[in-house]
């Protein structure tokens, strides 16, 4: 039986996963074109596979009917908004994710984004480079609010790295942690009151139709005008229009973004100097991506066994 793996970085740290598949008896074939596959390469791979290990790349249902034999997606990483579920669920195909596994490194990398936007490290290097030796000053994190969106995993591991630092903790969340919550000494509060508070906003919700573009015009209006934002979620939670026109008119002070809603990314944020951009790596540590093949692959060999009894 085939294994498709769509994901272009799955197997380039380590090769165990792959080798585990080879073990179980499974044909494998890896993405070794160093992008997504186009829809007619996706099209034509994806025909006699069993078993998908996808990751990013639109799982669409039409793509998904050229696929008769095919019983398992295993997604690497969280998220399953790029996957139509509705159809999978029609066709009988089973749906598994890794959402434990990236936890810390995303909130590592939310933590790091706020330092390097408060300090101006990023803003500061690319001076340097151009023989620009100027001291930017910056701002402390220590004993700022921070508004938290989404107190899951990954939001919950934030709210405890920022704890040293003395952050006023402020959160969103529609179904709360409430020992968490108590324990940590965090302020639930509505989406409105969290925004107008705090000096840093971190966005760690999902992408469904209800969080689509959830921070618009209207939202970042309700920001300090020295406050920033933070996405390490998915790029369809903020208006991208309406945050370039908030960093226009100056209404905030900045934003750092992983996500987008089109990826790679190319558009007007590049050209902001107080906005820090990369390239959706919030899984991408090498002990966390070791972590999540692993699981990945676990969940697909489970899921066809299910499949077979």
């Amino acid at each position: 039986m085939k294994i498709l793996i769509s994901s272009a970085s799955f197997g380039k740290i380590d090769l165990k996963p792959v080798e585990i598949l080879e073990r179980e008896g499974y044909t494998v074939v890896l993405n070794k074109n160093g992008r997504k596959f186009t829809p007619s390469e996706f099209n034509e791979l994806i025909k006699d596979a069993t078993g998908l290990i996808a990751g990013t790349e639109k799982i669409t249902a039409e793509l998904l009917e050229k696929a008769p034999v095919l019983r398992v997606i295993s997604r690497y990483g969280v998220g399953m908004d790029n996957i139509d579920l509705e159809a999978a669920k029609r066709l009988g195909i089973i749906v598994r994710s890794t959402p434990v596994a990236p936890s810390q490194a995303v909130a590592e990398l939310a933590l790091s984004l706020m330092l390097n936007i408060s300090r101006r490290v990023s803003e500061a290097d690319r001076n340097l480079r151009n023989n620009n030796w100027t001291q930017l000053m910056g701002r402390l994190i220590t004993g700022k609010n921070l508004g938290i969106l989404g107190l899951g995993r990954i939001g919950k591991k934030l709210a405890a790295m920022v704890q040293p630092f003395g952050m006023k903790i402020f959160a969103y969340e529609p179904y709360p942690d409430n020992d968490f919550v108590a324990t940590n000494g965090i302020s639930l509060l509505p989406l409105n009151e969290v925004l107008s508070r705090c000096d840093i906003i971190s966005l760690h919700l999902p992408l469904s139709d209800d969080t689509f573009h959830m921070i618009g015009k209207k939202e970042l209006s309700l920001m300090k005008k020295d406050a920033v934002i933070i996405n390490t979620s998915r790029g369809g939670l903020i208006d991208e229009s309406a945050l370039i026109e908030a960093l226009k008119n100056r209404t905030i002070g900045g934003a750092a973004i992983d996500t987008f809603e089109k990826e790679p990314y190319i558009g007007e944020l590049t050209n902001f100097e107080n906005v820090l951009l990369t390239c959706h790596m919030g899984s991408s540590a090498i002990e966390t991506r070791r972590q999540m093949e692993l699981e990945t692959v676990n969940n697909l060999i489970n899921a066809l066994k299910e499949v077979k009894s």
